[in-house]
């Protein structure tokens, strides 16, 4: 909700991080011919990654076969690396498409991929509105590198 609700630089996060050519600093893992992989700076839990196309594109119709597959084979690629790197004990993957779906980035399609381990939601969101991320996102970053 916070990048939801924050105002938001012009451009896209998607499309202008990318060409910056600073991996590491923006956390982008993996670039495929047409898809990338990069983990988010507000995560819902460790390991919080997003598999986005590099084609500015609003919705899965606007894929080409070739892009949908490598999406999807990403997303499959990304769930082997945190399996690896974090053993997760299971997934979220999704898409929120459009703004009333909660997409933070509502006109650049991508699936967020989340690993889960058991007892990982707690009390804190409830009771003081705050999500405990037991490891910065350098270290994450780090460890699914390794991996990859």
């Amino acid at each position: 909700m916070e990048y939801i609700l924050s105002e938001k630089p012009e451009g896209c996060i998607f499309c202008d991080k990318p060409k910056e050519n600073r991996d590491k600093e923006n956390y982008i893992l993996y670039r495929g011919e047409t898809c990338f992989s990069m983990l988010n700076i507000y995560p819902y839990n460790n390991g919080h990654l997003m598999v986005v196309p590099f084609r500015h594109v609003l919705d899965l119709d606007g894929l080409t076969d070739n892009e949908l597959t490598e999406l999807i084979q990403l997303v499959r690629r990304s769930m082997n690396v945190q399996r690896k790197a974090l053993n997760p004990d299971g997934f979220n993957v999704g898409m929120n498409v459009g703004k009333v779906a909660g997409a933070g980035v509502k006109d650049h399609i991508h699936i967020h991929v989340v690993p889960r381990w058991g007892g990982d939601t707690n009390f804190m969101p409830l009771i003081a509105d705050t999500r405990v991320i037991p490891e910065l996102l350098q270290s994450t970053y780090e460890k699914l590198m390794a991996a990859l």
